[in-house]
């Protein structure tokens, strides 16, 4: 690994392998003791770059039994997340970052995919991490990861954290909570076990203890261990696999969490742009997910 100053003075580290999730959450988890300090946070300005990096088919294989989706030739449009995972974790868990990725809940994804990706297609990886504003609820932060094939940009993603805490804009009225509501019948019903989701952290590497430990889901104030959103955002595709285009942007939208076990209903309804999906609580119709591809 090496770090080298960009023009822009942007740190840009190198790397010649993936990080060790192992590794990058133990660093988490000891750095996970909050600091108290009456300045502003600010985010350092650091990238990480990996190069010529290949898909393991095993690893590949391993992701679908995980979500559902198909094991092929073509990366699953969400795949390329667990990829870039790493590298946006090894800017998190630098010492200066002003917040801890244990616990850290994934708000919302936008995925630009300019063509299909083949597993055999060597793939170049930029992260960096930027916009760091104030939530109600805590800090929200972008991961921005691009991955290029020789010169050519095919994927894109924005990745929107938030950590809870309070900020400046805390306090404030709460606007009032929507009513329950009967939702619509759903195309199917998805059944989401603990051993599931434990299948896709090992698969992906994100190993945050709100998903994969009750004492660690109740530790940030998760009262059972919560599906990744990523999961969710990967599984509700299941539903119109093998008719999303090869260019597509595909944006979403995280709800109230799903608490294992549960079901819920899945739903996917094509528009003119292209279409419309959804995770719902099967009794009360509050959205766990909502997102669009176009």
């Amino acid at each position: 690994m090496t770090a080298v100053p960009g023009q822009n003075r942007t740190q840009v580290i190198t790397l010649t392998e993936p990080p060790q999730n192992s590794r990058l959450f133990a660093k988490a988890a000891v750095g996970a003791v909050p600091l108290l300090s009456a300045r502003k946070p600010t985010l350092p300005n650091r990238a990480v770059q990996l190069d010529g990096l290949t898909v393991d088919p095993d690893h590949l294989a391993a992701y679908c039994r995980a979500t559902g989706l198909r094991f092929g030739d073509a990366l699953p449009l969400t795949y390329p997340f667990v990829l870039t995972f790493p590298l946006a974790m090894q800017l998190v868990v630098a010492r200066d970052f002003p917040f801890v990725a244990v616990g850290a809940v994934h708000a919302q994804n936008l995925i630009e995919r300019s063509r299909d990706i083949s597993v055999s297609e060597p793939l170049d990886i930029h992260t960096h991490i930027e916009n760091l504003r104030e939530h109600p609820k805590g800090l929200l932060v972008d991961a921005v990861s691009e991955i290029k094939v020789g010169r050519e940009l095919v994927w894109r993603q924005v990745t929107t954290f938030l950590h809870q805490q309070r900020t400046s804009l805390s306090g404030g009225p709460k606007p009032e909570p929507k009513p329950d509501e009967v939702p619509p019948p759903p195309l199917r019903t998805l059944r989401v076990e603990q051993k599931m989701i434990t299948r896709y952290a090992a698969a992906s590497g994100d190993h945050n203890p709100i998903h994969t430990s009750g004492l660690g889901a109740k530790a940030f104030g998760f009262p059972k261990p919560i599906a990744h959103g990523m999961w969710s955002a990967a599984a509700v595709l299941g539903a119109i696999e093998g008719r999303i285009p090869g260019k597509v942007e595909y944006s979403v939208k995280f709800g109230k969490p799903i608490l294992l076990p549960a079901t819920v209903n899945v739903y996917a309804d094509q528009v003119a742009t292209g279409w419309d999906v959804a995770l719902r609580h099967p009794k009360k119709g509050f959205p766990h997910l909502t997102g669009t591809l176009r």
